[in-house]
């Protein structure tokens, strides 16, 4: 059995002090940030680092602003529950409580969608999401400018509370509100989120067309950032990478895979899943199991292991039965899927995150306007 080791650059800083580190800029008390007047914090989901390079010509803008030691590392697992909440927080999943894409309710006994199970009303937003946000503590205006379609849900209502949210569902259109809000309040801070490169990707891939289209667009999109008065500070990173999965690299679990044998629950993703045990069921089983049956495909650490590692942070007692009792980390190319469920549209999905590889890990951190070097 392997333990599971995120990958990245070890002396990248952690995308949770980026935000933190903004709101400091703003009273003059940065310590690796200049002082600014106001802040614009750009997040690029499924932006990794290591593709953006790949994909130089398809964003000259924002490969030129990269040098190779402006990047930082993501949260585990590195999916956007977790790391946009850890973003917005400052604080890691174990503190803030959504640990992957699906979790279990150990309360309830079910899991629970991390994006969108707070609009079904499964779960109250406002008490699953334990940490307070950096907008709470900024202490100028504070706005959140994205898609329409997100501000009422859920997960704004989980990570964005106190922010004035601002729709715009245009893209070049959303990065120029967040340039003028931030340019005209002095204080400020901004945060800017654009989703069409990962919904790109988790469609087309990272290696296709439509995901190159997309990653040119938002490089033209995020010029205004590199014109603005130098008063003005500007970040650009993402939640996590991404890497294409082939379906040849599907592991497909079915009735009588003894992996499933004494597994309550499938919760996480497919890069990165969280078993849940039945009642009298050892964990050490199970992981045993994995770790003989998947291979080179996986990497497989009990949960608790996990949590004495670190991994999540520091875990809040009333996040830790959230956490699986075995872990499963997809190395390479692969993802695990419960087959035997009659959804199959997430099998469709061509790139994916999650797991611990340095391409889903090492994200950008470019700077823009006061920030930039």
């Amino acid at each position: 059995m392997h333990s599971i080791l995120p990958a990245g650059p070890e002396r990248a800083p952690s995308l949770t002090g980026v935000a933190p580190e903004m709101i400091r800029t703003l009273s003059g008390d940065g310590t690796w940030l200049g002082p600014v007047r106001s802040a614009v914090l750009v997040v690029v989901d499924g932006l990794g680092a290591i593709p953006l390079r790949a994909h130089r010509a398809h964003a000259r803008r924002l490969a030129q602003a990269m040098p190779r030691s402006h990047v930082a590392r993501t949260v585990f697992p590195s999916t956007t529950a977790a790391a946009l909440t850890s973003i917005l927080t400052g604080a890691s999943p174990g503190a803030h409580g959504l640990v992957g894409y699906r979790a279990l309710d150990p309360d309830a006994d079910r899991l629970v969608n991390q994006l969108s199970g707070f609009d079904s009303g499964l779960i109250d937003p406002r008490l699953w999401q334990r940490a307070a946000t950096v907008f709470e503590s900024a202490p100028g205006p504070r706005y959140a400018v994205g898609m329409s379609a997100y501000r009422a849900s859920g997960l704004t209502a989980a990570i964005l509370r106190g922010a004035e949210y601002v729709s715009e569902d245009d893209l070049a259109q959303r990065v120029r509100v967040a340039v003028a809000l931030a340019s005209a309040e002095p204080g400020a801070f901004v945060y800017c989120y654009a989703p069409e490169l990962d919904q790109a990707g988790h469609r087309f891939g990272v290696d296709s067309p439509q995901w190159r289209a997309s990653l040119e667009a938002i490089d033209q999109a995020l010029a205004p950032l590199f014109t603005m008065p130098r008063e003005v500070g500007a970040i650009v990173t993402a939640d996590h990478g991404m890497v294409d999965v082939p379906s040849h690299r599907h592991v497909l679990l079915r009735d009588g895979d003894r992996r499933l044998v004494g597994v309550r629950h499938i919760g996480g993703e497919p890069r990165l899943l969280h078993l849940y045990a039945e009642p009298g069921a050892d964990p050490a089983d199970i992981a045993r199991a994995w770790a003989e049956d998947s291979g080179p495909a996986a990497d497989v650490s009990l949960g608790s292991a996990a949590v004495d590692a670190g991994l999540f942070g520091e875990v809040a007692a009333g996040v830790r039965g959230r956490i699986g009792d075995v872990l499963v980390a997809a190395r390479g190319a692969w993802a695990f899927y419960d087959d035997r469920l009659d959804d199959k549209r997430p099998q469709r999905m061509i790139g994916q995150h999650g797991s611990t590889t340095p391409e889903e890990m090492t994200v950008p951190l470019i700077r823009a306007g006061g920030y930039a070097d």
